[in-house]
């Protein structure tokens, strides 16, 4: 099935505003087996739109319109589609009525402008949208099917997952049951993952089984698309397969689907009803950010010290200046980490500083990072260095940092090697 997706607004054809809409619906599209050929951004225009939908509908089995379903005179998506598919607009009361709920339980009043949400091309397909006034449907344009949906984030959200994927796996004669198990990973690039897990798909033999990657430094996402007759069929074709990742991919794993690198650290600490203290230099705090917010961190995250440089962080910590005259080593990052423990009264405490090279931001600027990792009972340390500019290696000695922590916590080597860092 060949699919094109068009996106509409001014806004969004300007650039005004970042069209993360086509992003999510090409990776959902993708991550469920269905192939995306076209991606179109048209503004609010009708004759333009016009030609778009007409082009589309020649060279395509199906188009998802996202956008122009609102209430105001910019929002063309309804009319343009009327016009392109020869029909009529007409009145949903069906529609109609579930808007005026919609205001009835928001304690609102609904303008007489929503009123156009309601009118729709004859003969059209309503595609449901629980959580807004963006009627969604879908529509017959030349030998292409349309689905047209809400410029709305969440709202497309739902109504792609709900009511658009599911449509379009039958259409194209798919298994129509769909799952996604992701696996998120540190430390090791796009390249190698894809080396390491070499012939996994072969273990589902009749070809409902997809592997992609998705890279955005410093983690890399893996994902198994699995298409199946229901569920159960997908788990049970799936179990063998999940096993063999984590085996190849072992402890470069750092969470699974919804999980995050930070939840894993923070249920791993809660499970000891351990503390933690943490002291970050170069970073501004962005290894703190990560926890602190978390649903449960006020147990566990006890202080944070955020500093420039690790004369700063003498200061805060009542150490030695002298300790901060030295170069940055692993002794330095020991003496701060076990410093931050005592003075909070935590049970851990991670130090993470950070050596910057001097001379302006380039590629080549490197940074030397020295991580220590404190308990009552004894020290772990890491050092490392990573090059690539100041962003690249403030991010990547954020996760490096995290990731030390599970692994300490999780009882494996703190110091692999990972593909990111210059020998």
């Amino acid at each position: 099935m060949r699919i094109e997706i068009i996106c509409t607004g001014d806004e969004v054809l300007t650039g005004a505003t970042v069209n993360t809409n086509f992003s999510h619906i090409s990776q959902k599209l993708g991550d469920a087996g269905l192939e995306v050929r076209w991606g179109t951004t048209v503004g609010d225009d009708r004759e333009t739109l016009l030609q778009a939908f007409r082009l589309a509908a020649e060279r395509v089995d199906a188009v998802i319109v996202n956008g122009g379903l609102g209430p105001t005179v910019d929002d063309l998506s309804q009319e343009v589609a009327a016009q392109a598919a020869g029909v009529e607009l007409v009145f949903s009361e069906e529609w109609f009525a579930k808007m005026a709920e919609l205001f009835r339980r928001r304690s609102r009043m609904m303008p007489p402008s929503n009123r156009k949400q309601a009118m729709l091309p004859a003969g059209a397909e309503l595609l449901d949208n629980p959580i807004g006034t963006a009627c969604g449907f879908a529509l017959d344009i030349g030998k292409a099917r349309f689905y047209f949906t809400p410029g709305v984030p969440r709202e497309l959200h739902r109504m792609l997952e709900d009511q658009i994927i599911p449509r379009l796996l039958a259409r194209s004669g798919r298994q129509t049951a769909s799952f996604l198990k992701r696996f998120h990973s540190y430390g090791i690039g796009e390249s190698r993952a894809d080396t390491l897990l070499a012939g996994v798909e072969a273990l589902v033999p009749d070809g409902s089984l997809k592997l992609g990657f998705r890279a955005h430094y410093p983690q890399l996402e893996t994902k198994l698309a699995m298409r199946g007759a229901d569920l159960e069929d997908i788990r049970r074709k799936l179990a063998p397969v999940e096993s063999e990742v984590r085996k190849r991919l072992g402890n470069f794993i750092v969470a699974e689907d919804d999980q995050k690198l930070e939840g894993v650290i923070l249920d791993e600490l809660a499970r000891r009803q351990a503390t933690l203290a943490l002291v970050e230099t170069f970073t501004g705090g962005a290894v703190a950010a990560r926890i602190a917010p978390l649903p449960g961190a006020e147990k566990v995250f006890r202080r944070g010290v955020v500093a420039r440089d690790p004369a700063e962080v003498c200061d805060a910590l009542d150490l030695d200046a002298a300790l901060a005259a030295r170069e940055l080593n692993l002794e330095t990052a020991q003496v701060v980490a076990c410093a931050a423990r005592q003075q909070a009264g935590v049970t851990h405490a991670l130090a993470v500083l950070i050596a910057l090279d001097e001379g302006d931001d380039r590629m080549e600027l490197g940074g030397t990072i020295c991580l220590a990792i404190a308990t009552a009972q004894e020290v772990a340390t890491r050092r490392s260095r990573i090059v690539g500019g100041r962003e690249w290696v403030r991010l990547g000695a954020v996760e490096m940092a995290l990731d030390c922590l599970r692994r300490y916590l999780q009882g494996l080597p703190v110091d692999e090697r990972i593909d990111f860092e210059k020998v």
